[in-house]
């Protein structure tokens, strides 16, 4: 059966760019600081709105006095609030640890590394599951935020107007076996060289060759 020609453009390109983000990115690192899955599911979940750096100066103290699902239960959502004050959305993220916590504690204390549990707690999503699948348990998985969303367009591999069919797109075009670290290392790229504003995607070392000019034209704008 022949392929579709598109797709098989679009196939070579995701080859060129793994092996560019390979090569700059051989063994990233997951950004957020934690020790345990459970401190990385809390990390992520308040890195919503939030950018790592500040969700890494916040959780050194909280997790000094709850880096367990029992400790931060009985800190309470306001306690909690205390020490999240400066994330975005905090009073919701403060009840929803609460929550959660006492969600993990219900069904044994332990997280399960199941996206059907993780899915379950208080204010954690697809993504925030995908992370700690990814991460903490070494689950092939593709969380797509915001900002894999953005260049997964503008490299042409996901017309997708949802991170849910991104990710299924960047699942099509990228080895199974590359996910868990193809992510952060499309995460570190955008950083380092492509943001989101004010970006010339010719000078890109990626989007320079692999956006299409009806792109290029839209962010010249």
């Amino acid at each position: 059966m022949r392929r579709n020609i598109a797709a098989v453009k679009r196939q070579d390109k995701a080859d060129r760019i793994g092996e560019i983000l390979d090569d700059l990115y051989p063994d990233p690192p997951v950004p957020l600081d934690h020790t345990d899955p459970y401190t990385l599911l809390v990390a992520v979940a308040l890195s919503a709105q939030t950018t790592d750096k500040k969700v890494n100066e916040v959780t050194p103290a909280l997790f000094a006095v709850a880096d367990t699902p029992e400790k931060m239960s009985a800190l309470g959502p306001d306690r909690i609030l205390e020490f999240i004050r400066q994330v975005g959305l905090a009073p919701t993220k403060a009840k929803n640890l609460w929550l959660a916590a006492n969600q993990i504690i219900d069904a044994g204390g332990d997280l399960i590394p199941t996206f059907e549990f993780l899915e379950s707690l208080a204010g954690v999503g697809h993504k925030t599951a995908g992370v700690v699948m990814a991460q903490a348990y070494g689950v092939p998985a593709f969380p797509v935020d915001t900002h894999i969303h953005r260049l997964a367009a503008r490299w042409a591999l996901s017309n997708g107007t949802t991170v849910e069919r991104t990710e299924r797109d960047l699942k099509a075009v990228f080895p199974r076996d590359t996910w868990n670290r193809r992510h952060l290392q499309i995460i570190f790229f955008g950083r380092e060289y492509c943001p989101a504003l004010r970006h010339d995607l010719m000078d890109c070392p990626i989007c320079g060759w692999a956006a299409n000019k009806k792109r290029i034209a839209l962010e010249a704008r």
